[in-house]
């Protein structure tokens, strides 16, 4: 494998690149010999099988559609699981033909809501072994945001508002509902205020995340690998010591 460049690439030159300023390529580590075992491999407990349907905004007899648990920067990111625990591969004939029917759905779905104008897919899968693809919808006019990108913009921008945000999950549910399956988010109730304290904000209010609190695609407990000193004999299946 050839030597990590000693000068950034030219993306870090492009509009849409978040940062800017002097930037330093990080020393690429040595390979290791054996992968760590992935949540839902070997002993490791497969969080998706382990959440029930009311941690998603829409179920169906083999699919299964969840969100963050708090509004990001983008207008929606959302998560579509299969209830089967398969990786992408693994997927039979008939799920992967499924697949292919919702990734469109979901995508249009997204799509539909004011202020989108692109629905980016994306499958990494290096935390979880239980298939899972990413939806992220890109604002309609923030040129900066366009490509590859966009995960982490997700992370920089400021949170939409709470209601816009539970409005949003809502008709992409009711949307998805039209062609079957269980819609599981509702839209927000609308909090009557007397005018004296109207503007007043709620300590659980999405206003009052700090930036301790954000949290996006990157942060998502599904795509952060395990360190690569784990313990090798975990990485390779054999039962946790301890």
């Amino acid at each position: 494998m050839h030597d990590t460049p000693a000068s950034p690439p030219d993306f870090t030159s492009w509009s849409s690149f978040p940062f800017e300023g002097d930037l330093r390529v990080k020393q690429l580590d040595d390979p290791v010999p054996v992968e760590p075992l992935r949540k839902g491999e070997g002993h490791r407990e497969c969080t998706a099988c382990a959440a029930p349907d009311d941690a998603y905004i829409w179920v169906g007899e083999r699919w299964r559609v969840r969100a963050m648990d708090r509004p990001t920067g983008l207008p929606m990111v959302l998560i579509l699981e299969s209830r089967s625990h398969l990786d992408l591969g693994d997927l039979p004939n008939l799920l992967a033909a499924e697949l292919g029917v919702m990734t469109v759905r979901l995508e249009k779905a997204i799509r539909s809501l004011d202020g989108v104008a692109r629905v980016h897919v994306n499958r990494w899968g290096d935390g979880s072994a239980h298939l899972h693809m990413w939806f992220l919808a890109r604002p309609y006019g923030r040129l900066q945001l366009r490509g590859t990108f966009l995960s982490l913009w997700d992370s920089i921008l400021p949170p939409i508002s709470e209601q816009q945000w539970r409005e949003n999950l809502a008709m992409v549910a009711a949307w998805l509902a039209e062609f079957g399956g269980r819609p599981l988010a509702e839209p927000p109730r609308i909090q009557w205020q007397a005018p004296s304290s109207i503007g007043a904000q709620t300590p659980g209010s999405s206003a009052n995340l700090g930036e301790e609190d954000a949290g996006g695609v990157i942060e998502a407990a599904e795509e952060i690998p395990e360190p690569d000193d784990a313990d090798p004999d975990r990485a390779a299946g054999a039962p946790e010591r301890g």
